[in-house]
């Protein structure tokens, strides 16, 4: 009977010790959990701070404001993402982005201006590269129909602009084609063939099936439905002149490529 009485004593006792490290841990993350928040507190407090002593350097030179962005992005916060835990309290009724609520319209409003001409140079020249257009490209588009004393535009600014359609549900993104990021600005979404064919293109400004077939090691037939479907989507364009067809991308011909002849 002693031993039995002993047995449960020391059960008991495990039991305890196991409940009180139980609540320690549940103590200790809900500690590390308030530290934490804490310090993401502090850390707006100080970007807020920052972003008042600098709003011109922000406002007027694209590489501060694209470092200013990173510090955001390296504490979780989405400057141009509409802010929902301010209500509707504060002066300017706390809604609107990180942009607007510390640096004024002017900020918020360049980064939508912005996308709207990115959509527009994208709807401009649909019919010349089927709605794949590289970012360099845009912002060429874009500095050329902008007036002198303008504020510089870059690729990183564009890129943030792109971002802001995503709430509307557009078709617009980013993707990457080997290397270089492009704008695309229809739904239709790139396979892996189609996106390898578009890499390669971008080696002489142009492909053929004999080519897919020695260098990627395809088939005939996979090669050929890569580069029909990339046709049919208006993102390349066939030289029939050449001995063997050439698929072209659109932006090497009008860039003053000579092709030996005319685009069939």
């Amino acid at each position: 009977m002693s031993r039995k009485g002993v047995g449960l004593a020391a059960f008991d006792r495990s039991r305890l010790t196991s409940a009180q490290y139980a609540s320690h841990g549940s103590s200790l993350r809900s500690s590390n959990a308030q530290v934490f928040e804490t310090q993401l507190s502090v850390f707006r407090s100080l970007l807020q701070q920052f972003a008042a002593t600098h709003a011109k350097d922000i406002r007027s030179n694209p590489t501060f404001r694209a470092q200013f962005a990173r510090m955001c992005a390296a504490i979780g916060v989405d400057p141009l993402a509409a802010s929902s835990r301010e209500g509707g309290g504060g002066e300017n009724g706390g809604g609107g982005s990180l942009w607007a609520q510390l640096l004024g319209r002017s900020v918020n409003d360049f980064y939508f201006e912005l996308a709207v001409k990115v959509v527009e140079v994208c709807g401009d020249t649909r019919g010349e590269n089927g709605g794949l257009i590289e970012v360099r490209k845009v912002r060429e588009r874009i500095m050329l129909g902008r007036m002198e004393g303008s504020s510089e535009v870059t690729e990183d600014d564009i890129l943030r602009a792109v971002g802001t359609l995503k709430p509307l549900g557009s078709a617009y993104s980013v993707i990457k084609v080997g290397s270089k990021p492009y704008i695309r600005s229809v739904p239709k979404e790139l396979n892996t063939d189609q996106s390898a064919v578009l890499e390669a293109v971008q080696v002489l400004g142009y492909i053929s099936v004999s080519m897919l077939m020695v260098n990627l090691r395809w088939t005939r037939a996979r090669s050929q439905t890569a580069l029909e479907d990339l046709v049919g989507g208006g993102m390349l364009w066939v030289d029939k002149q050449s001995e063997e067809w050439e698929y072209w991308s659109p932006g090497f011909m009008l860039e003053g490529h000579d092709l030996g002849g005319g685009a069939g």
